[in-house]
């Protein structure tokens, strides 16, 4: 999986472990290990939901300060709506 410049420090340290994805299919698997950020990481999760459902404590984990900057991050393939189907992938480095 690919970060923003800006996040990729703190995917590398562990404090990102979960990414939103505006896919059209899944792009990782669980127990998958993908070299990023100078890291190895492992999916745990990938989940299908929309964005709507995405909490509080994903855009924390997310790196992200709030809703609004996490869906125009997401957004980078299209729009998202609150009713667009996102995938919510959890991970840790290994």
């Amino acid at each position: 999986m690919m970060f923003s410049r800006e996040l990729r420090e703190a995917v590398a340290n562990g404090e990102i472990t979960v990414s939103i994805r505006l896919w059209s299919r899944p792009k990782v698997k669980v127990g998958g290990r993908y070299a990023t950020a100078g890291v190895m990481i492992e999916i745990d999760s990938v989940e299908l939901l929309p964005f709507c459902a995405v909490t509080p404590d994903d855009i924390r984990r997310a790196g992200e300060r709030d809703r609004e900057t996490l869906r125009q991050r997401a957004a980078h393939t299209g729009p998202i709506t609150d009713e667009t189907l996102v995938y919510r992938v959890e991970f840790h480095v290994v």
